[in-house]
């Protein structure tokens, strides 16, 4: 298969059902997210197209507030890493492109904002307890 960009809908659920099978797959990051999400991965899916069809092709479909589901998440810097990783590896493997390079800058800007919101949360959390 010859790669090509992201270009539509049909290329972004290939990322995020390629992506999330290998977070599942995934010793560092499975137990977390399958704790998480449970039986309900189709809607978790579904929820992810809508997330980044509105990103990345600019089709609004996505209203929501991303980080508060993540907010109490046992994540530590390597769990990040891990995403990232597989991210960047799943685009790498199917797609190239202006999108693709977008979509790669996207992830790991994402995952620096969640990594630091969590950190100050459990920060927060722990100054508002004394």
């Amino acid at each position: 298969m010859q790669q090509h960009d992201i270009l539509n809908l049909d290329d972004v659920k290939s990322l995020v059902n390629t992506f999330y099978g290998k977070v599942r797959a995934d010793e560092t990051l499975a137990s977390i997210f399958n704790d998480r999400i449970g039986d309900r991965w189709p809607e978790h899916l579904e929820k992810m197209y809508r997330f980044w069809q509105t990103l990345l092709l600019d089709e609004h479909t996505y209203f929501g507030a991303p980080f508060p589901p993540h907010a109490n998440l046992p994540v530590a810097h390597r769990h990040f890493e891990k995403w990232l990783e597989l991210f960047h590896q799943t685009i790498d493997e199917l797609f190239t492109g202006k999108k693709a390079e977008e979509a790669k800058w996207r992830g790991g800007k994402m995952a620096q904002m969640f990594e630091w919101k969590i950190e100050g949360f459990r920060k927060w959390e722990t100054a508002s307890k004394v």
